[in-house]
């Protein structure tokens, strides 16, 4: 019996004893990797839910907003339906940004591979990238780096294509889109350019705003340099002998023939 006591104290201060340092480091990595990974399932899962609440609600601002916002850049943005935003600007834009956005569902594959051979080829990069994809980085991602953007890009494109359909996806991309620093959407776009409403926009208008996409930086829509001129020229020429590539947005109507003054 006297040589169980001291065994049994033993056993008892062991068991009684505080943890080591170890011990807690490893608890605290459990529950930080356990934060890190919820983050990141939010940060995965929340574009994909939010696309479902902005099928029926209109989005108050994207991500590339809230980003110049937090920077103390100003930024002007004024919503405005599909239905008041004028059929040449869609018509534009399509030709400028995606030519078989009325065919594709989302994603371009035909069009990403041309970019990838380009890319391999030692060739400017660019190209690919779809309306719809634009939309989803304007909206949720990033811009930089693309080749760690894409693979969230791709399948949300997709995603977004399938629950909202053409004609939210563009209506949400004319009312997102940069067209100069600080300068969001349509409406804003017009306002600021040409001193008109986003329904108004003529087709020599709609063209120089959609010659500025690519580069709205550097690139004036409402006082467009010769090469801007000259490009909005060419896509006005090809949205009228492509008018039918708007189809799936403008359901037959086409756009508003030009008024004799020519603007």
């Amino acid at each position: 019996m006297t040589d169980l006591a001291p065994k049994t104290f033993e056993r008892l201060a062991e068991a009684t004893r505080p943890r080591d340092d170890n011990g807690r480091r490893h608890r605290w990595r459990g529950r930080a990797l356990r934060i890190v990974l919820i983050a990141l399932a939010l940060f995965l899962l929340a574009p994909y839910v939010l696309t479902l609440v902005f099928a029926v609600v209109n989005p108050p601002l994207s991500a590339l907003m809230a980003r110049q916002a937090l920077l103390g850049r100003p930024v002007i943005h004024e919503w405005r339906d599909l239905d008041e935003i004028s059929p040449n600007l869609i018509a534009q834009v399509i030709v400028s940004e995606d030519g078989r956005f009325c065919q594709h569902h989302g994603v371009d594959w035909q069009a990403l591979d041309k970019a990838v051979d380009a890319v391999k080829a030692g060739k400017p990069k660019g190209g690919g990238s779809t309306i719809t994809m634009q939309t989803a980085k304007n909206m949720f991602l990033w811009s930089d780096p693309a080749w760690l953007r894409k693979p969230f890009e791709i399948p949300l494109a997709a995603f977004m294509d399938a629950v909202l359909g053409k004609r939210r996806v563009m209506e949400i991309y004319l009312n997102i889109v940069e067209w100069a620093p600080g300068i969001y959407g349509a409406q804003a776009a017009a306002r600021h350019h040409f001193k008109t409403s986003a329904d108004d926009l003529s087709m020599q208008q709609a063209a120089q705003l959609a010659a500025a996409l690519p580069n709205p930086k550097r690139r004036n829509a409402g006082k467009p340099g010769p090469r801007v001129a000259a490009l909005a020229n060419r896509l006005r020429a090809r949205a009228a002998r492509e008018s039918d590539g708007s189809f799936c947005v403008l359901e037959e109507e086409a756009p508003a023939e030009e008024e004799a003054s020519g603007e």
